[in-house]
């Protein structure tokens, strides 16, 4: 650990041996599994002891608003989660700086991002017809789909037209937007997840909870439980080495004996009918190649136009996402193998629709990079899993309301505007201004909770007057030196629940510039 990086919470390093592939004694950075080692307190180097439990995720209430306050508050009461979910990913945001510094044409690269995905969504039609055309002249069957339903129903009659009855897939966000894995199980498709990360989710009956470290927020002990309970490992061995090669062993061979196929899309190139995956685990390459049949899921949005624009987006996409200069394995699927068969579906599920919203169509410009998640204050210390949504963090906070604006209308109240997420986004979303246009939104559609509705009434009018707000500051800071803590502390002040309110100043600012910048008469 370099003095210039010092861990944010010292109780979680590691002092055993440097783990991870090194050179001249310096670790190299390839991908996530080269994240500076860390051991919790419930590590075997402890005393033994029962480890602390994960916490769950949002309760879900039908269509009821998700309390995302309420499921932060249980994960942040669990210490030794929220600590090492916060060093985990500010461990990635570092490491994405220092990619960013050594590449001189970084911004450059933002720049020319953004306006390739701005070019491609203002045509997007254009170069839908584009990638169709050739990908069925490369013996490519391409699927429309409006919504999750059609897309579930157009796999599922792919696969009873061929018999499957196991399908393995890699990591897609798109299918966990769609509930894919259970609409299959309803209809006897057994799915099996081949991105670590994933299957260790899959087992343990939760969402991802990271666009791209799906289990990132669980201890190692967390995973020796679920293996143990699921795997029939051994429940005190937490070794990532063993836990790895037990899932191995349980899922290789339900891969070798699959039916069918399924990846995500990271990238689809129009001019040449491309669909490109980025992994570091191979499980693409394993979901494309091993059975007969390959399915692509891929939301309209992943256009790009030409090869050309595909490296720009393959510099970018590693580096904001762990750090690394680019992912292990970056696949290429242009028609299907010999003696093979390849489906495309391309999926709507409201994307034109948000492409139709003035102050939110940016959001589609999104690559799944997770760099917004990695700096978000926010998200490192309550967890993916608070949100109660496909999409976490900041990019999920614009993304979710355009599905279901009542259902995540307390998502947006979520950030504290910091603007780091717009400072990292590789394609240069303002993602912190959507924030707070989405707040707008919401008190405008009624959908702001009657307490705080009233009390962003009262501040509107306070803050709208000057002369009201000046008179009010005396009362207001001498209401905070002298009285009772439960008096402040109670049931109205939401800003209390937290945190302490800050320490009232002797003056304010109009007094100090008073006595000592106005002019002298």
């Amino acid at each position: 650990m370099s003095e210039a990086e010092p861990m944010l919470h010292p109780e979680l390093a590691d002092d055993g041996p440097t783990e991870g592939a090194t050179r001249h004694g310096a670790r190299l950075d390839h991908a996530e599994g080269t994240s500076k080692p860390m051991r919790s307190k419930t590590g075997e180097r402890q005393a033994p002891r029962t480890p602390e439990p994960q916490p769950r995720g949002a309760v879900i209430r039908g269509n009821r608003p998700v309390d995302q306050s309420e499921a932060a508050n249980r994960f942040i009461a669990a210490t030794e989660h929220e600590k090492m979910h916060d060093e985990r990913l500010w461990d990635l945001r570092q490491k994405r700086d220092r990619e960013m510094h050594g590449i001189p044409e970084w911004e450059e690269l933002r720049e020319l991002a953004s306006a390739i995905k701005e070019h491609t969504l203002v045509n997007l039609a254009q170069y839908l017809e584009q990638f169709e055309a050739n990908a069925r002249a490369n013996g490519i069957h391409v699927h429309w789909a409006r919504d999750a339903a059609e897309h579930n129903e157009t796999v599922l009659r792919i696969l009873n037209e061929h018999g499957a009855k196991r399908l393995i897939k890699s990591k897609s966000m798109l299918t966990e937007e769609c509930n894919f894995r259970a609409f299959m199980g309803q209809h006897g498709i057994e799915i099996i997840e081949t991105d670590l990360g994933e299957r260790i989710q899959q087992l343990d009956g939760e969402a991802p909870s990271h666009v791209v470290v799906p289990a990132v927020h669980k201890l190692r002990t967390d995973v020796a439980q679920v293996f143990a309970d699921k795997l029939g490992s051994d429940p005190a061995n937490d070794d990532p080495r063993y836990l790895a090669g037990k899932q191995r062993d349980a899922t290789r061979p339900l891969i070798l004996s699959a039916d069918a196929g399924m990846t995500g899309c990271n990238f689809a190139v129009a001019e040449t009918g491309t669909v490109v995956v980025c992994t570091n685990e191979g499980n693409a390459d394993l979901s494309a190649n091993t059975p007969p049949l390959h399915i692509v899921s891929a939301g309209i949005e992943k256009l790009v136009p030409r090869l050309d624009d595909l490296a720009v987006f393959v510099r970018l996409l590693s580096r904001s996402a762990l750090g690394s200069p680019m992912t292990q394995y970056t696949s290429h699927f242009r028609g299907p193998r010999a003696g093979g068969e390849m489906h495309v579906v391309l999926v709507d599920n409201g994307r034109s629709e948000r492409l139709g919203m003035e102050q939110f169509w940016t959001s589609l410009k999104c690559i799944r990079c997770g760099a917004c998640m990695n700096t978000c204050p926010v998200f490192r210390r309550s967890g993916g899993l608070s949100y109660g949504a496909t999409y976490a963090g900041p990019i999920g906070l614009i993304i979710d309301p355009t599905f279901n604006a009542h259902k995540y209308s307390k998502l947006p109240f979520s950030s504290t505007l910091n603007g780091s997420c717009t400072n990292v986004c590789p394609v240069k979303i303002n993602i912190h201004e959507q924030i707070a246009a989405w707040r707008q939104v919401m008190a405008e559609t009624h959908e702001l909770p009657l307490l705080k509705k009233a009390m962003m009434k009262a501040a509107g009018a306070l803050l709208a007057s000057p002369k009201l707000y000046r008179a009010a500051l005396p009362m207001a800071d001498s209401a905070l030196r002298h009285l009772p803590r439960f008096v402040v502390y109670n049931r109205l002040n939401t800003w209390g629940r937290g945190r302490d309110v800050p320490h009232a100043p002797k003056q304010t600012f109009h007094q100090w510039h008073a006595a000592n910048r106005a002019p002298k008469s």
